[in-house]
């Protein structure tokens, strides 16, 4: 019996970690997917990823440094998973603003699936970005972070090493998502710009044109234009921004 419970406690600390990552993980976190499916992940990857997990000596499955050690493997979890939902969180900030300039953001659409509101061109880049993360097998990539996780803060070690330089990388990268959506959203919102100005001194040399209809229209035909010619490079900086996930978390471990 007592060798059951330490199995048991063993592959608990896993799976808690495994399934704080992806719940926050993108893709895989999101409402779309099951609770039941990513239990049932979880659960097989912290059997796969036992034998490379250092189990805590003397800490005792049923106690409160158990329940305080359960905290610390859900949030470490959570920040990992984090950390990879942040490209995905560039990507929907960067269809806001494009839909924001062509005027599509009134237009939201009700997502059954992650019952939440959302525009269409964020709708279309996610889809993008979606089919780009597992082209480059981001599953396999969430995996392997998730295994050398266990190397660089190992059950039982606390918080201390955790909450220093990787907490504090994760906070100043919350300000990176908004400058690179930024960046990427500065073409199409300078045309839009360039558009309105034009159409802003026609209204001062013909004022008896309907302008507000006619150039609604010309904003969206242009901003489709300009998105199509965006959209092309958007993989390319998305697997960039991934790799840069990864540096700040291969620096973050100390690998």
């Amino acid at each position: 019996m007592g060798q059951m419970v330490q199995a048991l406690g063993a592959l608990w600390w896993p799976f808690c970690r495994t399934l704080a990552l992806l719940s926050a993980a993108p893709m895989i976190g999101e409402n779309m997917v099951p609770i039941s499916v990513r239990v049932l992940l979880s659960l097989v990857l912290a059997v796969v990823l036992l034998p490379a997990v250092q189990a805590p000596v003397g800490l005792e499955p049923i106690s409160l440094a158990a329940v305080v050690a359960t905290a610390e493997q859900a949030l470490i979890g959570f920040a990992l998973g984090l950390a990879f939902h942040l490209t995905v969180a560039i990507v929907m900030v960067l269809g806001y603003l494009i839909a924001s300039q062509m005027g599509l953001a009134m237009a939201l659409m009700n997502d059954p699936m992650n019952g939440t509101s959302s525009d269409v061109v964020s709708t279309l880049l996610y889809i993008l970005v979606a089919l780009v993360f597992f082209s480059i097998d981001g599953h396999l990539v969430l995996t392997g972070v998730l295994g050398a996780s266990f190397q660089a803060w190992p059950v039982g070690g606390g918080l201390a090493a955790f909450v220093g330089q990787p907490l504090e990388t994760l906070a100043h990268a919350v300000a990176w998502v908004f400058s690179a959506a930024l960046l990427l959203a500065v073409p199409i919102v300078f045309s839009a710009f360039v558009v309105q100005l034009g159409f802003g001194f026609l209204n001062r040399v013909a004022p008896a044109f309907n302008l507000f209809s006619l150039g609604f229209s010309m904003v969206v035909v242009f901003g489709v234009f300009m998105l199509a010619y965006l959209v092309r490079f958007i993989p390319v900086h998305y697997i960039r921004m991934t790799e840069r996930v990864l540096e700040m978390l291969t620096y973050s471990m100390g690998r």
